[in-house]
């Protein structure tokens, strides 16, 4: 049986520049789904304290990450700036029964994630540079010549995504950009959802 029929599931798939808003889009939609969406978004394992950056994630420990690597916990997994980045192996539970799944992904690993799930739906979450470069300086983690060659690194990846790519207009108000996923998310709903029981 094809990893495509047994995941029924579609995996929306974020991606976009370090201070896009991401994190903030996908916190106003964990408040805004309901049951009828069939969705859930999932959090990130990272070996990055919770007190560094917005980000709702599951911290772990370099031990902890490694161990779970060993084990198989992962579903997805990857390295970026000096940090190691997992999506748990639930989703692949999710998906199998009929449940959208929204998360934050690499840049970088999308080719991977396209391979492994054929119902990926890559999204991006669209900023133009002024307002890209205004918050990244605001934000004050990178010097002028880090955050230009930051920009120039997101042209360059965004140039490479598919061309059925989805795209969230986040240049202005967050709430703005919430409703546009949640819209997506509507669209995209499963017209049923095959639970899952546990037998304890």
């Amino acid at each position: 049986m094809s990893r495509e029929h047994y995941m029924r599931g579609k995996l929306l798939y974020l991606v976009g520049a370090s201070g896009s808003g991401k994190d903030s889009l996908l916190d106003g939609c964990r408040q805004r789904l309901k049951p009828q969406h069939g969705c859930f978004v999932a959090h990130r394992y990272i070996t990055r304290a919770v007190n560094i950056g917005g980000e709702n994630h599951i911290h772990l420990s370099e031990d902890e990450f490694e161990m779970r690597v060993n084990m198989g916990m992962f579903a997805m997994q990857w390295y970026s700036h000096g940090y190691s980045y997992a999506v748990g192996s639930e989703v692949e539970n999710w998906l199998a029964n009929g449940i959208n799944v929204v998360m934050n992904g690499s840049r970088e690993y999308l080719p991977f994630a396209m391979h492994s799930y054929p119902n990926l739906i890559p999204v991006l979450v669209d900023v133009n540079a002024d307002v890209l470069r205004e918050r990244l300086t605001k934000r004050g983690r990178e010097d002028a010549d880090e955050i230009e060659a930051r920009l120039q690194r997101h042209d360059e990846i965004v140039d490479t995504l598919p061309d059925d790519v989805r795209r969230i207009d986040n240049n202005g108000d967050v709430q703005y950009g919430v409703a546009q996923l949640i819209k997506l998310i509507e669209e995209l709903a499963p017209s049923e959802v095959t639970p899952s029981y546990s037998t304890h």
